[in-house]
């Protein structure tokens, strides 16, 4: 069983900073590349940062990068994004995602195991 649970959502303001983590259970990441992806109202999903199984690649959305970071600790199943200098632009509910394969950064665009999502809400 593959299960996904995103917690560290909730309110913050403008400039403040959030750590959300992405906890597997029934399986382990090891094998696993890693996405998050928001949706804010009235949009689709969208990709702000992808890490490979190992922890040795990583990317970003330009409109994340210099402010979020991704980073995972296989010993406890879990993968974080660090969220600082947070602006209203990145309310949204917040999803992590995996996905098995060697292909790097293509296994980064087609995720098929998905969470359930952890509501970020940033004031101004």
């Amino acid at each position: 069983q593959l299960q996904l649970v995103e917690s560290g959502g909730g309110l913050v303001q403008a400039g403040g900073s959030l750590r959300l983590s992405c906890a597997a259970s029934g399986f382990s990441l090891n094998y696993y590349a890693i996405g998050w992806f928001r949706q804010a109202p009235g949009k689709g999903r969208e990709g702000v940062s992808c890490i490979s199984s190992s922890g040795n690649r990583t990317q970003y959305a330009d409109s994340v990068k210099g402010r979020f970071t991704i980073s995972r600790d296989n010993a406890k199943n879990t993968v974080y994004l660090q969220m600082n200098n947070l602006k209203p632009e990145d309310t949204a509910v917040y999803y992590c995602a995996a996905q098995a394969g060697s292909s790097w950064p293509w296994v980064c665009l087609g995720m098929d195991n998905w969470g359930k999502g952890t509501q970020v809400t940033v004031s101004s």
